[in-house]
């Protein structure tokens, strides 16, 4: 049985477990409150490994992404403009996740209770946050799960190993293999999803009962109505007015990378399907594909990033937090720096998600609130990040004339 179907049981499995905790607790309280600590536990235990994952996973693959692109010609004007196309994307995804998010407030009228002795942290101006991410000592940011510090020492790290030369690819040779094993090591721990899935939301749904639900699919109409904006205004306009092509070759081009995209909802496995797409059917040259769509899948994460602003500030209206701008701005740069260290795997959402929070001063345990939807919103979402990659590689293609227009408009056969 596939991973994600076993996810999808889990969750419904939860949900009517919890329905019926939810009227058996106020009944039978004591096998009711036993059974629910049980579930809690078990939410708990998921939730820990989830946060064993995230400093190495996100050293490793922030490392070797940045020195894949070591290449001085690459690192000219072709990486600059992917990276600032990237870049910018990625702002305005985050724009429209939290415009939907506003409309359509999922999180509101939950009320739950911050957790004892949490701090929001809302001293913190951007300021203090900035600076804040400098490491003095980057083993205590492992330790202590300061991820923004491991992050700002995995950049600082990549740039020396790219420095040292021949010299630095001995020990980029043993971070590439770290990012494997992380990676794999994110396989297995995704094999306790189903389990951690059902304890969480069966435990969320037996606490909060049916309102829960709703709130949840609001969040995934939330997140779905951002997606399609991005593509349907942010990456057809930039289609027809950056790259001056037309709009209907592109997505005909690209079915076959969408059609994977959303059923592995896996951007790293979806990679060597766009890559041919691109070059045999959008007709890029396989220098330029394959240098943006790697580097891509690596840290353009659009549809990713829509989740964390939606998922942020569900969570964060679920326990009566006030947003400001200050903790927007912190959410906008946290997504953008870790986008750049998470791997393109199934539940990699949830990793970065923690990270968001852990800036924002929200409480961890909200994860357990979006745990059950995590791969719904995974599936359109790593859609909207392979489109944001190819999209990028068209652009950068037909300002370099590294694109085959007669092949490119045979995708639709149109001449």
């Amino acid at each position: 049985m596939k991973p994600w179907l076993k996810i999808l049981i889990g969750l419904a499995l939860g949900v009517i477990t919890g329905l019926i905790l939810n009227q058996w607790v106020g009944v039978v309280s004591g096998a009711g409150k036993t059974f629910m600590e049980l579930l809690s536990l078990l939410g708990k235990a998921f939730i820990d490994l989830l946060k064993m994952l995230v400093g190495l996973i996100v050293f490793s693959s922030l490392v070797t992404g940045m020195c894949h692109i070591n290449d001085p010609k690459k690192l000219g004007r072709i990486g600059l403009r992917t990276i600032l196309f990237y870049a910018i994307s990625t702002v305005i995804a985050i724009g429209f996740g939290l415009v939907m998010v506003s409309v359509f407030k999922p999180g509101s009228g939950l009320q739950l209770a911050l957790p004892t002795g949490h701090n929001t942290a809302g001293s913190l101006s951007l300021l203090d946050f900035l600076f804040s991410m400098v490491p003095s000592n980057p083993f205590a940011a492992f330790t202590e799960g300061n991820i923004l510090q491991v992050i700002v020492f995995a950049i600082l790290f990549a740039l020396a190993i790219t420095m040292t030369g021949e010299r630095g690819k001995t020990i980029l040779s043993y971070i590439e293999s770290l990012s494997d094993v992380m990676n794999n090591l994110t396989h297995i721990v995704m094999k306790f999803a189903p389990y951690g899935v059902f304890a969480l939301i069966a435990n969320t749904v037996a606490t909060i009962g049916s309102e829960a639900l709703l709130r949840l699919f609001w969040a995934i109409v939330a997140i779905f109505c951002a997606c399609l904006l991005q593509i349907c205004i942010v990456f057809t306009l930039a289609i027809r007015q950056l790259a001056k092509l037309k709009i209907a070759p592109f997505f005909k081009g690209m079915k076959d990378a969408i059609v994977v995209a959303f059923t592995t909802s896996s951007s790293s496995a979806t990679l060597p399907v766009s890559l041919e797409c691109a070059r045999d059917h959008l007709g890029l040259s396989p220098d330029i594909s394959g240098f943006v769509l790697s580097l891509g899948s690596t840290i353009n994460m659009n549809g990713t990033a829509i989740g964390q602003a939606v998922l942020s500030i569900f969570i964060a209206q679920a326990y009566g937090v006030e947003i400001t701008v200050v903790k927007i701005l912190i959410m906008t740069v946290t997504t953008l720096l870790s986008a750049i260290g998470t791997a393109g795997i199934p539940g990699s959402g949830l990793v970065m998600l923690s990270i968001v929070l852990n800036a924002m001063g929200l409480p961890l345990e909200g994860i357990a609130l979006v745990a059950g939807i995590d791969r719904i919103r995974d599936m359109l979402g790593t859609v909207v990040n392979i489109l944001g990659d190819a999209v990028a590689a068209v652009y950068v293609a037909k300002k370099e004339n590294q694109i085959d227009k007669t092949k490119y408009h045979h995708a639709t056969w149109i001449e």
